[in-house]
């Protein structure tokens, strides 16, 4: 059912020892002279870091600034997005095409106070209270004089500038992008698509005008990459530490293809039947009959995605639930569920009987909460990170895992916060088709085997957490179980 902490950060965590439990046994060394103390997560980022998007319309810098938050949210790097166009909107409402004409002066100045309307807020949000790491600048930057503006008007307050800039010089991708997206932008809404396409177009040649890209002469002093049509060529220049390498690495696993992305934990288990978290359990009776409801599913699909893999955790249950489906399965222990450490295979009730002050502790910060000798979701996003860069260069995935597994990669695509990720539903003998658009995740929820009955496993967080609850306090959101 679920239990480990993310990328570089080593939570402190108590040990069971440390509470008013008896030890259970010789094999839990447990110490009970450590001090109680709660998870902290230092930061991935020393220096906060501005993120800056250069490139003509329709060349994907919206898209790249997304997927880039998301990412870095997900393995700990707090992020916010600032769109330049928000800010213009807000000035000047949905502006004609003569606003964007360069020899337009009056439209530059305003132009120019919106992206340092939008530079005081990151720098709000980077230096404020609590100190975030990173912020995109979603806008063209198309000049040289804008992005030493940006530079210098950041460096004042010590935050570190890295440039992403998106060229594409493929026509069909350029087109296919302003009639799948542009045309969805708050600027177009209620026009006619045609009309709307002609302004657009018209608005791009005025931005072409003064485009200066990236140059490694030129410009051999920033820090920078450049995608070339969408990843298929990249140049890097002055990259510094450790957060610019990771969005290298990053972009450099992004597509655009269209895809699926089916996520199903495995078929009901024996543990899951008693109410036990983890171990490595067989199927029951009804998740053999979940294993082949789901490849019937998937065969119905087959002529939609003919190519598809299957990945699997290395347990049983996920080896077994995909067994009948006719594709090349491939297990990966990155998805094994989260684990236990010394509470694997108890009931929450053995847990609760056994160590009650851990069992609160957990219900306090579950995002954060290692157990002993086990894993935390902070670990667990750690150890999923290779799994969704493969998932992002990949394209039609079946992948078959676990509740905590489950939790993670969802909260990835729906970009959801750590606080939401521990609970969110993801009911055994459901299918979740994933849908990556140009600006967010469409997920549809299939449920199979809907004439059999099913064991709940999930627990919401209870009302009360303190570590002094009564014994029915603890319990009571445990889902019932034999």
């Amino acid at each position: 059912m679920e239990g480990r902490k993310t990328l570089g950060s080593l939570a402190s965590q108590p040990s069971l020892g440390s509470l008013d439990a008896e030890r259970p046994s010789s094999s839990a060394s447990f110490e009970r002279s450590r001090p109680v103390t709660p998870a902290s997560q230092p930061p991935l980022v020393n220096v906060p870091t501005c993120i800056v998007m250069v490139g003509l319309p329709a060349r994907g810098k919206t898209y790249i600034a997304k997927k880039l938050s998301r990412y870095l949210n997900w393995i700990g790097v707090c992020t916010k997005v600032f769109n330049v166009g928000e800010y213009r909107r807000r000035e000047v409402g949905n502006a004609p095409v003569e606003f964007f004409d360069p020899s337009n002066k009056e439209a530059i100045r305003i132009r120019k106070k919106c992206c340092l309307d939008a530079l005081d807020d990151i720098v709000g949000w980077l230096l404020g209270e609590e100190k975030k790491q990173a912020a995109v600048l979603d806008a063209t930057n198309t000049t040289r004089e804008r992005r030493t503006m940006i530079v210098n008007h950041l460096a004042d307050h010590g935050i570190r500038v890295f440039f992403v800039e998106s060229i594409c010089d493929d026509e069909k991708l350029v087109e296919s992008n302003v009639r799948a997206v542009k045309l969805k932008n708050p600027d177009f809404v209620d026009r006619d698509s045609d009309e709307a396409v002609a302004e657009f177009k018209t608005r791009l040649t005025l931005y072409e005008k003064v485009y200066e890209p990236l140059d490694l002469d030129i410009d051999k002093d920033l820090s920078f990459v450049t995608l070339h049509n969408v990843g298929s060529k990249f140049v890097a220049n002055g990259i510094q530490g450790h957060l610019q390498s990771r969005i290298i690495y990053f972009l450099m696993n992004v597509h655009i293809n269209p895809r699926s992305i089916f996520l199903t934990r495995h078929g009901e288990s024996d543990m899951n039947l008693h109410g036990r978290i983890g171990g490595d359990g067989l199927l029951t009776t009804r998740g053999e009959a979940y294993a082949y409801a789901l490849a019937a599913f998937i065969e119905k699909q087959r002529l939609e995605i003919p190519n598809l893999r299957v990945w699997t955790s290395q347990l049983k249950r996920t080896i077994q639930t995909a067994a009948h489906i006719p594709a090349p399965s491939e297990p990966w222990t990155a998805l094994n569920e989260l684990d236990a450490g010394d509470c694997d295979g108890l009931t929450y009730e053995e847990i609760q009987e056994r160590f009650p002050a851990q069992f609160a502790l957990r219900d306090q910060d579950k995002f954060h909460y290692r157990y002993p000798r086990g894993e935390s979701y902070e670990d667990l996003v750690a150890r999923l990170e290779p799994v969704i860069m493969e998932l992002e260069r990949q394209g039609d995935i079946l992948v078959v895992c676990h509740q905590a597994v489950s939790r993670c990669l969802l909260a990835y695509f729906q970009d959801m916060s750590y606080d939401e990720l521990p609970y969110l539903k993801v009911p055994l003998h459901t299918v979740l088709k994933l849908t990556p658009l140009a600006y967010g995740c469409l997920v549809e929820e299939i449920p199979l085997c809907t004439d059999i009955p099913v064991v709940n496993t999930h627990r919401s967080k209870p009302p009360i957490v303190t570590v002094d609850r009564k014994v029915e306090e603890a319990l009571e959101t445990v889902p019932t179980h034999q």
